[in-house]
């Protein structure tokens, strides 16, 4: 018998949009690729996040344009984009906004106006996310959940299509506050940016020391990708992918029966449901951006290492041995029995 999802034929215009958004793909790579040199795979994951109305955390050493690639793409989506660079002293009011006394002109009378603050943008840059306190965080972070941002009993919400890109730096840990794993879980990837190879360390020199400005076109509006968001919903996933999806979610838990014995020797805590609808939303994303008009188990293991690191947390034999969570999500991939797709 045929999944339930292969039974029903894709919609004419979905075709027709899923095509768009393949040549779409293509014309932002290449205007990225004017600017940034290489890391074709994060920025992959990024318009995956996108589509997918997921969040996102970086996580590179300085200097390898973590911050220029996001501004970028922000220029090639044609969206809003502010930068927020996280310190200790950064209050709650200063990511949300505040209320200020104003005078009307007319009346004389004195009024609370609420002044938005850098969140309200569609692209939200949080750079250094772990080098402010934990309130300042969670407030942050509850605009991501909840979309909106709450003042003087009225809430205010937030641009769509929104967007949040943490970055962390992994090399300094004094005087930061990481991010506890709950909080962790609120975004949709972990995103490793990693040096540049040797030709593309060259390239780079060469096109920032000299005179060239390049500049990018922008290829969608913010409409466009409210559409393709609801388009990548749509997208069929048969049960053998949802299942595929699971059983990896699952099997990064070590009380569970499903889990091998590296996760149960290796692992304290193991992956929620999120990461499955993440697994499963991201494998949808990946196929649409690539013009196909069903998710694969492909598509899910592609995506489970950034879907599935920040959620496994190694314990101290897994330290002991070297045994990181990327690779406890790559040794799942391997070991994880899938259909052949049809």
């Amino acid at each position: 018998m045929p999944d339930r999802a292969e039974q029903a034929a894709p919609d004419t215009n979905d075709v027709e949009a899923l095509e768009r958004l393949r040549r779409a793909n293509e014309a932002i790579r290449s205007e990225i690729g004017r600017v940034i040199v290489g890391q074709s795979e994060v920025i992959e994951q990024m318009l995956i996040a996108v589509l997918s109305r997921g969040h996102c955390i970086l996580v590179g050493v300085p200097g390898l344009a973590k911050t220029l690639m996001v501004s970028t793409l922000a220029e090639t989506l044609d969206l809003t984009f502010k930068r927020i660079q996280f310190t200790p002293d950064l209050m709650p009011a200063d990511i949300t906004g505040t209320e200020i006394i104003q005078e009307d002109k007319l009346s004389r009378e004195r009024l609370f106006v609420f002044m938005k603050g850098p969140i309200f943008a569609n692209i939200v840059l949080a750079d250094e996310i772990n080098r402010t306190p934990p309130k300042t965080q969670a407030a942050l972070l509850e605009a991501m959940q909840e979309r909106r941002v709450t003042s003087g009993g009225t809430a205010y919400p937030l641009p769509d299509p929104f967007f949040v890109l943490a970055t962390q730096n992994p090399i300094e840990q004094e005087g930061t506050y990481p991010l506890p794993e709950a909080q962790l879980d609120r975004f949709m990837f972990l995103v490793r940016v990693g040096y540049p190879t040797a030709e593309e360390e060259l390239a780079i020199v060469r096109s920032t020391t000299g005179a060239a400005a390049h500049t990018v076109k922008p290829q969608l509006g913010a409409q466009e990708i409210i559409g393709l968001q609801q388009l990548v919903r749509r997208v069929p996933a048969g049960d053998h992918v949802l299942n595929y999806a699971l059983a990896l979610s699952r099997a990064t838990r070590p009380d569970s029966p499903d889990a091998p014995d590296f996760v149960r020797e290796f692992v304290s805590w193991g992956a929620g449901p999120r990461a499955s609808q993440h697994l499963v939303l991201g494998a949808k994303a990946r196929a649409a951006l690539h013009g196909r008009n069903c998710a694969t188990t492909d598509d899910v293991a592609a995506i489970a290492g950034p879907v599935l690191r920040h959620r496994v947390i190694p314990n101290f034999n897994a330290e002991a041995e070297g045994m990181t969570s990327d690779r406890i999500a790559e040794r799942l991939v391997e070991r994880t029995p899938r259909l052949p797709e049809r």
